[in-house]
């Protein structure tokens, strides 16, 4: 049963360490836009969308290396639990 706690722990901040920048920079960029269509009354729905998926898609490209040695290890770390889960 410690094989499984350890491995659901590592899952569980392995996928917080991959959302957090991403959410942080799309609620970033939301906030910028917001505050620019907020002063300018501006209100058209489009421009919160692209500036959103450029934020999302640039983290991505920046953090992607990162992220596939993360799930590489999450993996690795999987795999090698495998005979603990299976003991009775």
């Amino acid at each position: 049963m410690d094989a499984l706690d350890g491995l659901l722990r590592d899952a569980l901040m392995t996928t917080a360490t991959i959302s957090l920048p991403i959410l942080g920079a799309a609620a970033l960029v939301g906030t910028a836009v917001a505050v620019l269509q907020a002063a300018t009354q501006v209100q058209e729905q489009t421009l919160t969308l692209l500036p959103k998926i450029v934020a999302v898609a640039l983290t991505v490209a920046l953090f992607g290396e990162t992220t596939m040695h993360l799930l590489q290890h999450l993996f690795e770390s999987a795999t090698a639990a495998i005979p603990a889960l299976t003991r009775w």
